[in-house]
Order: structure tokens, then sequence, then C-alpha cells
């Protein structure tokens, strides 16, 4: 796109909330297009900005109008229909919107420029003359050899070096500061390729190393380098005396860094249900006639990503792109494999457990047209698409498509929003939907689309639950695996059957307490317990990762007698090892997955029947599709249901039948064991009857009582800090500012409610004092009119030196 304008609107990669105008040199005019990186001034520094549009008219002076400095891409890295997209998040969840642009792309692009200080003459002559003063003198002696940034300084001599001892040196000469350009770490890879230009080729004049090499070109046209050298391995260096005699070519490559791994045998579409053509015809009517929003609630097994990927064939024969977005890296390689044994190679996948190299080289294939369906976690929402068909949010309730930290969106409601603003059809599916996407049925904002029975008529798991309160005095295994439960998994192995326990919490004693004083073992950073890891053989913080040896005496009495209390998925394995020592025995948490690539190893050895027993926690919950699993045991249902959540019981009943879900997904039916302390309680009794409707009937009606969403919106201000006397006083002084804008605007008196300040339930986390103020209202626009007023127009008050202020729309985590 080349522009008559002058200027162009520019959003800075930095901090900052509104976007800058720049001038175009006439020389550049001709590669500007919207999407591209630019290099721009901004004040001192120079920084890389995004060509979001040309701008007509400034009231700025001519003069003041900085010009650009350089084009970085040759390519746009975005579509301009992208921008309208950012802009939306920038304003909806309070976010600069360089920011926004720059957590979308790949990371590791970005150039920005520091400061290098260096010696000049004068300093090298103080050195000689000994006139400096003792500290000087060192770091004058130690920048002799290489300039290097203040931080580097402060690293050598292990110490703090002021900014006005710098500076005292800059102004005396000794010293000068010069600002250099940090390139970004990912860039295009490149393979040299070699092919033959002569037919005429003595073979006298080759050794029979450069014979073979040549012989090879023959048979194969062009080959790499990195091929070459496997076939003969002094390759790389006699290929360049080929290329001086005018044999060989030898040329760069563009090449993809490639995340799939193993190829997979090609699939056909399936003979669907009746339900499943129903949802599919109604669907497939909608794409390219604009905006709209389903919501596709079928029953665990009922066939749901079969329909998802009819749904993108229908969308790619009218020439439409597709995202489709899945909660968990887990589930991406299944859903990921299924699609790409469908589809081929026109799959792209976006997530953050791909290399910096891969992801843009993924984005970089989605951006060319040469993919056409991106599969990712929440990330890929932003996947550079033009015409996009639809978007389809695979388990839509889960809440990791919250991101938390950073830029705090919702990739669920994302989805809905670019659909809206592309134009096309958003379909989320999910087993046990959100009660907010099933309110909005209510309302008729979605449509609803169901799916009641399993493929094949296969019944849906009998589901038992076993009071724990009448075992609660075993002791050992039996207080945690109820004689029920044994049995069943005893039945199961015998049938050669595979087993799926679920245990949401990780590590081996989650309460160590010290039998002397009668104290937890609490983290040194956060007001929280410890919990033991037997395979580290460390106590471990799951929030900061402070650790502390198992040789350790109590922290507060010094005793050695700590009690290893509490249950974990590790000594839940172990349990299961010592009562089935035959039975294969695998654990998926995060203890076992953070290794490149040992995802898929445990799912290859559910799906190849080489486990017998996976015992996990959430990850194991959602979307697998293991034919074999014929039991799954639950065994305690409530810890979700005690956090201090409005959102607890909707988050229970959800897990609790998901991983139910697992079992009987093939020919043999199958059964889960639901053991509780709380078996009256509604969300366990309605995951019983795996009934979503008799759940969300009796939840709804407590929010509506309480206000909560989905009858309000809310935003939750988050204030932490390393002094907690200081932490304290700004959460009060931005409570009272608070109720003082509050009370001083009408409209604000009633529609918006003031809940805090108050600590967090985790009060203290990585040496952080943490408080919190949650804002109520019908209207998310009264909730921005008052936040924008504290954050831009009350700034003083609103932020505070070594005080931090997080600002959270549409909260998930209370804690």
């Amino acid at each position: 796109m080349t522009t008559n304008s002058k200027y162009l609107d520019i959003a800075i990669a930095l901090p900052v909330y509104n976007t800058f105008t720049y001038r175009i040199p006439e020389n550049f005019s001709k590669f500007i297009s919207v999407g591209k990186r630019v290099l721009v001034p901004f004040g001192r520094r120079k920084v890389t900005g995004y060509i979001l549009g040309s701008c007509e008219k400034t009231s700025l002076n001519e003069i003041e109008i900085k010009f650009i400095l350089d084009i970085l891409d040759d390519k746009p890295l975005f579509p301009s229909s992208l921008v309208p997209f950012f802009r939306w998040i920038s304003k909806y969840y309070i976010y600069p919107i360089g920011e926004v642009i720059k957590n979308a792309l790949p990371g590791g692009l970005n150039l920005y420029d520091f400061a290098m200080i260096a010696i000049t003459e004068n300093g090298k002559n103080a050195i000689k003359d000994n006139s400096a003063p003792p500290l000087q003198r060192e770091i004058l002696s130690s920048l002799e050899s290489n300039a290097c940034q203040q931080k580097n300084l402060c690293k050598i001599f292990n110490r703090n070096i002021p900014n006005s001892l710098i500076q005292t040196m800059e102004n005396l000469g000794l010293i000068v500061s010069k600002r250099e350009l940090k390139k970004g770490k990912t860039r295009l890879r490149l393979e040299r390729y070699v092919s033959l230009i002569s037919s005429e080729i003595s073979a006298k004049e080759l050794s029979v190393q450069k014979k073979k090499i040549i012989d090879a070109l023959k048979k194969e046209g062009e080959l790499s380098v990195k091929k070459l050298k496997e076939l003969v391995p002094s390759a790389p260096g006699l290929i360049k005396s080929l290329e001086n005699k005018g044999y060989i070519s030898i040329i760069k490559k563009r090449i993809y860094r490639d995340p799939f791994g193993e190829s997979i045998e090609t699939d056909t579409a399936h003979i669907l249900t009746k339900e499943q053509k129903q949802v599919i015809s109604k669907v497939a009517s909608s794409l390219n006639k604009g905006f709209s929003t389903f919501l596709l609630a079928g029953v665990t097994g009922s066939g749901k990503t079969e329909v998802y990927m009819q749904l993108a064939a229908e969308a790619i024969k009218k020439k439409c792109n597709v995202i489709v977005l899945v909660p968990e890296i887990a589930l991406i390689s299944q859903m990921e494999r299924r699609f790409r044994a469908r589809f081929g190679e026109c799959i792209a996948v976006l997530h953050s457990g791909l290399s910096a190299g891969e992801r843009y080289d993924q984005w970089m294939r989605i951006s060319s047209g040469e993919a056409t369906i991106a599969i990712g976690a929440r990330s890929a929402i932003f996947a550079p698409f033009d015409n996009i068909g639809i978007i389809i949010v695979d388990e839509e309730h889960d809440i990791s498509y919250k991101q938390e930290g950073g830029l705090r969106y919702n990739a669920r409601d994302l989805a809905v929003v670019r659909a809206k603003l592309d134009n096309c059809v958003a379909l989320l599916g999910s087993a046990t939907p959100s009660i907010q996407s099933y309110y909005n049925v209510t309302i008729n904002k979605f449509t609803e689309l169901t799916l009641k029975k399993r493929i094949e008529k296969r019944p849906l798991p009998e589901v038992t639950i076993i009071d724990l309160r009448k075992i609660r005095d075993c002791r050992g295994v039996k207080k945690f695996i109820s004689s029920e439960l044994y049995e069943a998994m005893k039945e199961t192995l015998e049938r050669k059957e595979q087993i799926l326990l679920f245990l949401n919490r990780r590590g081996f004693a989650s309460s160590p307490v010290c039998a002397s004083c009668g104290n937890a073992v609490k983290c040194r950073n956060c007001d929280i317990s410890l919990t033991f890891h037997k395979h580290a053989n460390a106590y471990k913080c799951h929030y900061c990762g402070f650790t502390l040896a198992s040789t350790s005496n109590c922290p507060t009495c010094g005793s050695a007698g700590i009690l290893l209390l509490g249950l974990g998925t590790e000594k839940l394995e172990a349990a299961v090892k010592s009562l089935f020592p035959d039975a294969k025995t695998a654990r998926m948490d995060r203890d076992t997955t953070t290794r490149k690539g040992s995802v898929l190893k445990l799912l290859k050895g559910m799906k190849n029947n080489t486990i017998d027993i996976l015992i996990g926690t959430q990850m194991i919950a959602k979307g697998h599709d293991f034919p074999n699993i014929t039991l799954v045991g639950i065994i305690c249902a409530d810890l979700s249901l005690s956090l201090p959540d409005f959102r607890a019981g909707e988050r229970t009943f959800q897990l609790l039948t998901q991983v139910s879900g697992r079992s009987g997904r093939g020919n043999v039916s199958g059964r889960a064991i639901l053991q509780t302390y709380n078996p009256e309680h509604f969300s366990i009794l309605s995951a019983k009857i795996q009934n979503f409707k008799a759940f969300y009937n009796k939840e709804i009606h407590f929010r509506k009582s309480l206000k909560y969403p989905p009858f309000s919106r809310m935003l939750q201000i988050k204030i932490s800090g390393n002094d907690k006397a200081k932490t304290r006083q700004h959460a009060l002084t931005v409570g009272n500012l608070c109720n003082t804008l509050k009370t001083s605007n009408k409209s604000f008196i009633k529609t918006i409610e003031v809940l805090g300040p108050i600590e967090a339930p985790l009060a203290r986390i990585a040496k952080q004092y943490r408080w919190q103020i949650l804002l109520k209202s019908l209207s998310a626009r009264e909730l921005h009119s008052l936040i924008h007023l504290m954050m831009f127009k009350n700034s003083s008050k609103f932020y505070k030196h070594k005080i931090k202020i997080v600002v959270d729309m549409d909260p998930f985590f209370m804690m």
C-alpha cells in the first residue's frame, strides 16, 4: 500500500497509551504499508513502531513532527483488518496499543536502543596520571578494553553505580555515553542449497568426494548443504571450489522450522450422526453471511471435533480462513494431528510451547497465505488472517483462555469480538458451557446448538459418588483410595483396560507440618505452605519457586521432625504403584511435562496402551480421547469448592463433568467414581448426572441475587509492593480515590459498587504484599469512565513509586 499522505499513525512498542504522528521521507513512500514495523525516534531513543494507517490532518506544527528512520519489514506482519481489533483491545482492557501489538506478534522481533558507556582520551590520560578518584579510576580501567552498559558495570563491581557518578564523569569528559541499537533475536532461517549449472564436467579433474557430490546433484537436481553433508561429510569445504570452477551454484533459501515432528496418516471425513448433520447445516448456512455466534453444547464424546473439521472444510471451500482455539498446549497436539490428517500442510500452529523461531515461521506462513487454518492456544486469536470464515473455540468454558500477567485478555471473548469486526461466524463449543455463554443464549445474543448423544450410541459413563467422610478415620492409602475405587481399578486392569486418576494438586505432600510446634512449613516469600516434592527431594513453593532442602529443620522451632501431611499426585502415584506393582503407571502434571515433547510422549503412551494407569491434574481433564479408558477415579472432588471465589461451584462442576467424560469413549462402556466430602452439594450432584441445565438453573439464581456476572461487569484493581505498611496505605488511598470519584458523580453513585480495599486471600506472594479493590457495575462503560478518571486524571494519587498497580477487566482469579 502506498499513501499520498505525508503522515503516519504509529503505535510505539512501549507502555504509552496514545499513538503518535510521524512524517514519511519521500524515498520511503512506495514502501509504506499498514502492518509493517518502522524505526522511529522517541524522545532521545530509537524504538520500534507499528504502522496503523495514514493521518490526513494533524494539529501539530509540521516542523515538530519527526521523520521515521527506517522501514524494518519487506512485507506487513499483520493485515490492516487487525488494526480495529488491536484498537478495541487497547480500549477495553485499558492497555497501551503498542504493547497489545507486541503481545500479538511473535517474540524477539523488535529493535530498541540502549546507552553504551565508552572511555575517552581524557579518561585514558586520567588513568596514566592517576588524577581520578579511586572508584572513577576503577570504572575507567574496566572500560579500556570494551564499552559496556551501566547495568553491566554494576555487575562487574558487584555494587550500585549511581547515575550521578556516571553523569559527573561524562561532564568531566572522562567517558562518553552513546546509544546503540539492539536487534531482535528472531529472524528468518536461511539454509544453503546447491545445484548443478554445468553439464560439461571433466571427471578426471574431480576427487572421489567431489565426484560423489556431482553424482548426487545429477540424481536429485538440488540438495541442501545439510543433506550433502550426510552423503559426503567433507561437502561444506569442497563445494566452494566447485562453485569457483563454475560447476555448481550455491544459494540461500528460506526454510521453515518444523514444529510438528513426525508425519501422520491421512484421514477422511467420518459418517455423521443426525445431530451432527443438523449442527453443521445450521452453521454452514451462516458462513459468508455476516456475524453470528453459536454455542455448541455437546456432551463428552458427542463428536464436536468432527463438527469443527467439517465446518472448517466448508469455510475453505468458500475461500475463507479458519482459526481454532484450544485451551491448553496438551490439547493442541491432539487437535493439530486430527486437522493435519484431514487438511495436510495448510495447518499452522501458534502457542507458547514453540521456540521463538518456530512461532515466527508459523506466523509468516499464515501472513503469506500458505496456511489457511491456524490452531493454537489463546494467542492464536491474533493470527494474521484476512477474510476469516469461522473462529472455533473448543472447551470455551476453560479458564486457561484468560491471560494472567501483561495484557489480561480473555481469548474466548476476543473470538466473538474479532468475529464481529471481521463479519464472520464464531462457534463456541463445550460439554460444560460457561454460565456467561449460556446466559448469552437465554438473552438471544448467541444461538444454541446441541449434541445430546455420544457418537455410535455410546452411553455416558455411570458415575458413583463415594462419601469420604465414612473413611476419614482410615490410615494410609485407604484414606484416599476407597475400597470401591480399589476394586474397580483391579477389575479394570484384569480386563486390560486403562484407568485415569484425577487429583488437582501436584507434589507429594501439600501440607508439611512440624511435629513439635505444629506450625506449617511456609514459604519464605509467600503466605502459603510449601509442598514437598519427593522426586526433587525438596519443599517447593508453587507461587514464587522458592525451594527448601528436604533435610531442613522447622523454620519456626528448629525441630527436625516434619510430618508430610496432605496429598498430591506424587504421593498418589507412589500409592498406586504399591497397590498395583505390575501395572504401568505414569503421571501427567506440570512437574512431568516441562520438557519439550514430554506431553506428546505421555499421550502416545495412552494411545498405544503402554500406560495402564495415568494420574494427573486438570491437564488430563479435558479434550483427550482415549477409547480404552473405561474407569475414571476422582480422588477428591472438593478441592476447588473451598476457594473464596463466586465461580468455585461452576469450576467444580465443569472439572468433574469433563474428567468423568474421559471414560467409556470406545466400544466398552465406562464408569467414574467420584470421591467427596460434600456428596450433597449441587455441583457434585449435577456432575453425577452430567446435567448442565440442572446446574445452570441453580447457579444462575445465586448469581442474580448477589449481582455477580453475568448480571454485572467487574473490574479488579490489584495493588502490590514489598513494604507492608506502604502497600496498605496506598491501597487505602486508592480506595478513598475510588469512593471520592464515585460520590462526586451521580451516574457512578447509581451504577457502581466499590468492594474493598481488602487484603488479597493470598496476602503475600514473592515478597510482594497484595491488596485488591473490586468494582462492580451493570455497565462496562461506567467502569471504564471511572478507571480512566483514576488512571489519567488523578495519576499522582493512583500511582506510587515502588507500588505496582494492575487493572484487570473481567477478572477470573480472585486470590
